[in-house]
């Protein structure tokens, strides 16, 4: 590899090391808030509900980072038609899983409009 091709690979690891530490610290500092709201009394629901956000809005920003530096090492550093295959496997999974986690986070289709929960009947009247 050439001394461009090291440092691209670098930063794409750097990237995939901060997206791992984002889940980790956010899992760990959300965890830390979620047992001192408990143990303080506040509402089993209330305390896990925004447990459960904070958690999912961690595993959001990491992904993101980690997609981010995929893209970064494969793109730049060995563009085949076999990685560039691979990367969009993976970004496709996390694409669904990006998607699924905002769905259940806002508790709402990104297609509705924002204060609008998904009905139970869509023919409802």
């Amino acid at each position: 590899m050439t001394v461009t091709a090291d440092l691209i690979e670098a930063v794409g690891t750097a990237i995939d090391v901060i997206g791992v530490a984002v889940i980790v610290v956010g899992a760990v500092s959300v965890s830390a808030v979620f047992l001192y709201r408990l143990l303080r009394g506040h509402p089993v629901a209330e305390v896990y509900r925004t447990y459960r956000q904070g958690l999912g809005r961690a595993i959001l920003l990491g992904l993101e980072f980690l997609v981010a530096g995929d893209i970064i090492r494969t793109v730049a550093v060995s563009p085949t038609f076999q990685s560039v295959g691979v990367l969009a496997g993976i970004v496709l999974i996390r694409t669904f899983l990006s998607f699924s986690l905002e769905a259940e986070l806002e508790n709402r289709w990104p297609w509705q409009p924002r204060g609008a929960a998904p009905s139970a009947q869509s023919g409802q009247r």
